[in-house]
């Protein structure tokens, strides 16, 4: 039975699901330096409460024998425990400025909104010089609540993932939000960026390809 004091931990677990994405039991328990037991036993009661979710790992390269791991991920429910109590509100807000202002009205505020991403970067990338373009992003979005990280990809270049989004409720209705973030990312970058995933679409996270710069210049000079 769960008790009070339970709760700190199973927040814990929560949110390093919501911060590292999908994870298993095991990399859990390394990371919040719990026994697995534990880790088990919160994840447990989070599946029940239906704020975590159970599912098999995508496959990569070749198995070994045995079943795989399950990766637990957060479900709506469970993104909703942190910071979307304002989603209900947002959403009226912006369906009326639909109604008096039309679409033009919402772009503009999804390009006001974005405007964040332009705004800091150039201080972001001034202040740690030996990022990459991406992990310049990915700083950027964790300070607005995105939870960002950036994953290397073989030959192209980077992926910006962004394990949470603030907005995703609202964005699910009105992927202005959406697009207007991806044409700032790709403003600031010189370059044309592309959504892969977005957790308003009911993916698990959100993904930009990165294309390399140096591969960037060379299609620029040919």
């Amino acid at each position: 039975m769960a008790t009070e004091s339970d709760q700190p931990t199973r927040q814990r677990v929560a949110r390093s699901i919501l911060v590292n994405g999908p994870s298993t039991a095991a990399a859990l328990a390394e990371r919040l330096d719990l026994t697995a037991a534990a880790v088990r036993r919160h994840l447990d009661h989070l599946v029940a409460e239906g704020a975590v979710d159970a599912r098999d790992p995508r496959p990569v390269g070749s198995r070994g024998r045995g079943r795989p791991a399950k990766v637990f991920a957060l479900t709506e429910r469970g993104r909703d425990a942190f910071d979307q109590q304002y989603d209900d509100l947002a959403t009226e807000a912006i369906r009326f400025l639909a109604e008096t202002g039309g679409e033009d009205a919402v772009r503009a505020f999804a390009e006001r909104r974005a405007s964040f991403i332009e705004r800091k970067f150039p201080v972001v990338a001034a202040d740690h010089p030996g990022a990459s373009p991406a992990q310049v992003l990915a700083l950027v979005f964790s300070d607005e609540g995105y939870a960002a990280a950036v994953r290397e990809l073989p030959v192209v270049g980077e992926q910006l993932c962004q394990q949470h989004c603030p907005v995703s409720h609202v964005a699910h209705e009105f992927p202005q939000l959406c697009e207007a973030e991806t044409e700032a990312i790709g403003r600031v970058l010189g370059t044309h960026v592309q959504r892969l995933a977005t957790i308003a679409h009911g993916d698990g996270v959100c993904t930009t390809c990165i294309p390399d710069a140096g591969i960037n210049k060379k299609e620029r000079v040919s």
